[in-house]
């Protein structure tokens, strides 16, 4: 929101007044003085006038999930535990996932309370590259990797999935990198091969990689390049 905008939506001050405190620097955001009204500010911004505090601000925070098998990508269910059933942070309610994984698919989750980040990582434009390792019944054959290079015609959807890159790491598992996130998409495109895929593990979303000394289940707080680089 426009900082101006936050100010004038307060019943202390109409639009008039607002403009008169910034351009008089008596605004300041995060401990400095703003006299710009087309400032953005958000949830995790400070705001005082006057050293009057009119918004504390939240602390951002940013989690990556090493998701096990069997736990659901959700706040709450009634069946399963979910992701945040395995976290243990004060004021969970205001986190969020940042894309998800199916019950039997494990490897990086990302959390987070910042809605603004959340969403460049999972909007369709972003085309942000998520690999995944699979690991399938029958052989993969060099085939694949043209047809998924090209895309794949989904009936249902009446659409071609986006081009993907598949690299064979041996006769039964391959590393496969999707620039999208449709419904059960690694599945359905083993399947156009008939071939089952019987493990499937994230390990990267854009550049955040998951790290290796995380056990399922384990998680960590985002370090402040890994939450720069999205």
């Amino acid at each position: 929101m426009r900082l101006d905008r936050f100010l004038s939506n307060l019943a202390q001050y109409n639009r008039q007044t607002a403009r008169q405190l910034l351009v008089s620097g008596h605004v300041q955001v995060d401990g400095v003085v703003v006299c710009e009204g087309l400032c953005n500010v958000s949830q995790f911004s400070r705001i005082e006038v006057d050293n009057q505090l009119l918004q504390a601000g939240k602390p951002a925070r940013y989690f990556m999930l090493h998701k096990p098998i069997g736990v659901v990508s959700a706040t709450e269910h009634d069946e399963h535990r979910t992701v945040l059933d395995l976290l243990d942070e004060p004021d969970k309610a205001d986190l969020h996932l940042a894309g998800r994984l199916d019950l039997n698919t494990s490897g990086l989750l990302l959390i987070t309370n910042d809605g603004q980040w959340s969403r460049r990582l999972t909007e369709p434009r972003s085309l942000l590259g998520k690999v995944y390792r699979v690991t399938t019944e029958q052989p993969i054959s060099a085939e694949y990797i043209e047809v998924f290079a090209q895309g794949l015609y989904f009936a249902y959807e009446g659409l071609t999935t986006l081009p993907a890159e598949l690299v064979i790491l041996d006769s039964h598992s391959a590393l496969l990198t999707l620039h999208e996130g449709r419904y059960h998409q690694v599945k359905r495109m083993f399947g156009h091969f008939q071939n089952k895929v019987i493990d499937l593990h994230r390990l990267s979303m854009g550049s955040i990689e998951l790290d290796p000394q995380l056990a399922p289940g384990q998680y960590r707080a985002l370090n402040s390049a890994e939450i720069a680089s999205c």
